[in-house]
């Protein structure tokens, strides 16, 4: 049988990584056909929380996966509770300003059909776990395998603890080499052969490093640990007095505290390590309450801590995401590590599985080369590079109010750096630290009510700069309207017409936000607006956004036409080609606002029918431009769009001397078919 065949041997693609991303790729791939499973490390899924923020696109993404956003909609915390940055000289202390992330046109559905969500990753972890056994995915432990004969794994699997130990390329796919513990704790070694290995297994990625490929860019900003911990008096406090996200700290060490769940008592307090003078016990044992009860302000009765983890603040991007001629490929963090500002890691990481899994689909169904592969590198490196630039700059940005107060969050880096270089060396350690605590404290004198108050001249105007920093909204952000919804590939799968000039979204953001545009430029993403289907008007059942009109369990590219003549000509030429490449191929008809449905629709026009749909567009109101003036071009125009909801082609005028022709030399610069 052929590479999906329940009797081949070998898995068509193999995943090694079950966080969020290797989770999501998982069910895209399975929703499209492609047999696969997944390798997971860890006996049991980790319980800290990490990323928290999915953003407006990732939501997009979610929202057509069984209704997953709707999911996580639904079991998030009330906005009210997260929608603000609070900054503050302690949690429960004096707050110095607060900063609404959020606005009345967050929430319009005028830029997307769904908004951004505040979600912690192992829940996130748990919904999708939940989606995927929908599929037929079963979780299976490594001391459940006692057959040292037993087949290791087939698809719609998902095995924990077992480690990928050695990756070794083919001439038709990839053999792994998985070790685990039996239950009698032997360690087994098994071979698994794959088409197609997937790295997702996170910022320190095992399989990038055993095939070589380096990572550029900053590495080892900053020492952090996170400390997860759990107080329902806290949270009570919080959501009567000051609910928010994010607890700005200001003090020299730019310590922050996310609220994952006000209601459930759920925080990370995130600081700087400073290692050897601290020591992840340190935060494990009363150390560790006494510096949590000193940064909140006050003693807790109720106060848990249930985890600490330690990490390294990076901006790195892999030189490369495909090797072994395409068939080992990294995606997520595996591919990129960012500083947590922005929360653009796992947001990045789920679009990368976006991008990847219907060119894996193509690929394995014989529709595009093996070559078309390297368009997953060409487009998403340019976004993973674009967004670790970004959230550097939030890093810095964190900083201006700090600097505004006096203070100097590097302080503590540079005094840490001192006493442990060789000069420093010829000091006792308890001198060392005694130095390194003196510097937090003298930190805390510059936010002291004596000094910060507005009878002090000083204070006062510390508090001045502050307040228009605030005012500016010079502070950072959580909500990125360009950057979420406006990215736009420039080279890939796609074909360029040197249109629009958008290259400003590519500059550095200076702590504002920038609005989002709709483009319909090749790259950009399709433009939502919601529209209805002619057929059954009346129905408020058939209204649905214009990103519905591509399905991901289909890999349909959509044509997105007028009802006129020539149009249905240019349709039916493509229909024509499409189906002799076998490329799954769908047209859209957009009618005007004020069609009915005695105006009829391209029934009869165009063939076959169950690859047409017709569809009325829905203005927001009178003054609305019509879908054509959104997109800036004319009637007779045309808009191919990719599986992913990307305009791979645009047609700015119907005036097309031979329409086949151009249909076929369109297709093969998108899937790269001269390459075969």
């Amino acid at each position: 049988m052929g590479i999906n065949g329940q009797d081949d041997p070998i898995l068509p693609v193999l995943i090694v990584g079950a966080g969020p991303v290797g989770l999501t790729l998982a069910f895209l791939l399975t929703k499209l056909g492609v047999k696969c499973a997944v390798l997971e490390k860890s006996k049991e899924f980790s319980k800290h929380p990490q990323a928290h923020v999915v953003n407006y696109r990732t939501m997009e993404v979610f929202r057509k996966m069984d209704n997953f956003a709707a999911d996580i909609l639904k079991s998030q915390p009330p906005i009210d509770q997260w929608k603000n940055f609070i900054y503050c000289t302690s949690i429960t202390g004096r707050v110095i300003g607060i900063v609404d992330q959020l606005r009345s046109e967050d929430f319009d559905e005028s830029a997307s059909p769904i908004t951004m969500s505040h979600f912690s990753q192992y829940k996130l972890v748990t919904l999708l776990l939940d989606k995927l056994n929908n599929l037929g995915f079963k979780i299976k432990h490594s001391e459940s395998n006692q057959d040292q004969n037993e087949q290791l794994i087939t698809h719609n699997e998902l095995l924990m603890g077992y480690k990928c130990i050695s990756v070794n390329p083919t001439d038709h796919g990839v053999t792994i080499t998985a070790s685990f513990d039996n239950k009698e704790g032997i360690s087994i070694k098994k071979e698994i052969q794959c088409k197609y290995l997937v790295a997702a297994d996170g910022a320190r990625s095992a399989i990038r490093d055993m095939v070589g490929i380096n990572l550029v860019g900053l590495k080892n900003l900053q020492p952090q640990v996170s400390v997860h911990f759990f107080s329902r008096e806290l949270g009570k406090f919080l959501v009567n007095d000051r609910p928010g996200m994010i607890y700005m700290l200001l003090n020299c060490k730019g310590t922050g505290l996310v609220a994952h769940n006000l209601e459930e008592g759920e925080f990370v307090m995130q600081m700087p390590y400073f290692p050897p003078q601290q020591t992840l016990e340190d935060f494990r044992s009363k150390m560790g309450k006494r510096l949590l009860t000193e940064f909140i302000g006050r003693e807790l009765e109720d106060l848990q801590i249930v985890g600490v983890k330690p990490w390294f603040m990076n901006a790195q991007v892999a030189e490369k995401y495909l090797t072994s001629d395409n068939r080992v490929i990294l995606v997520g963090d595996a591919a990129h590590r960012f500083p947590p500002t922005g929360g653009f890691g796992m947001n990045t990481g789920i679009q990368d599985a976006h991008n990847l899994a219907w060119k894996l689909a193509y690929v394995m169904q014989g529709i595009a080369p093996q070559s078309f592969l390297c368009t997953y590198e060409d487009e998403r490196k340019q976004i993973a590079s674009f967004n670790s630039a970004l959230s550097v700059g939030s890093y810095k940005e964190v900083t201006a109010i700090h600097t505004a107060l006096g203070l100097d969050p590097t302080i503590s880096s540079l005094v840490h750096q001192a006493i442990n270089s060789p000069m420093g060396s010829i000091l006792p350690s308890a001198l060392k630290r005694t130095i390194l605590n003196a510097t937090f404290s003298f930190s805390h004198l510059k936010v002291s009510d004596y000094l910060l108050n507005e009878k002090n001249p000083i204070g006062s105007s510390r508090l001045a700069k502050v307040r228009q920093l605030f005012e500016d909204r010079l502070t950072i952000p959580i909500r990125f309207p360009a950057e979420d919804l406006g990215f736009r590939y420039v080279r890939g799968g796609l074909v360029s017409d040197g249109g629009d000039d958008n290259d400003a979204l590519f500059q550095p953001s200076n702590g504002t936000r920038r609005k989002y545009i709709p483009s319909i430029e090749p790259g950009s993403k399709l433009p939502h607006i919601y529209i209805r289907l002619l057929s059954k008007a009346s129905s408020k059942a058939t209204i649905v956004s214009t990103l519905d009109l591509t399905s991901i369990d289909k890999a349909e590219f959509v044509l997105i036409i007028s009802p006129i003549e020539e149009s249905y000509k240019l349709a039916q030429n493509v229909f024509m080609v499409a189906k002799g490449l076998k490329i799954p191929f769908k047209v859209c008809v957009m009618w005007p606002e004020n069609t009915t449905n005695s105006s009829g629709g391209s029934e009869g026009v165009l063939k076959p029918r169950e690859n047409v749909v017709d569809v009325i567009e829905i203005k927001n109101s009178p003054s609305s431009p019509s879908w054509w003036e959104l997109c800036k071009m004319e009637k007779s125009g045309a808009i191919l769009v990719r599986p992913d909801e990307h305009v791979a082609w645009r047609l700015k005028s119907g005036d097309v001397e031979d329409p086949e022709l151009m249909a076929k030399q369109v297709f093969e610069a998108i899937l790269g078919l001269n390459s075969r």
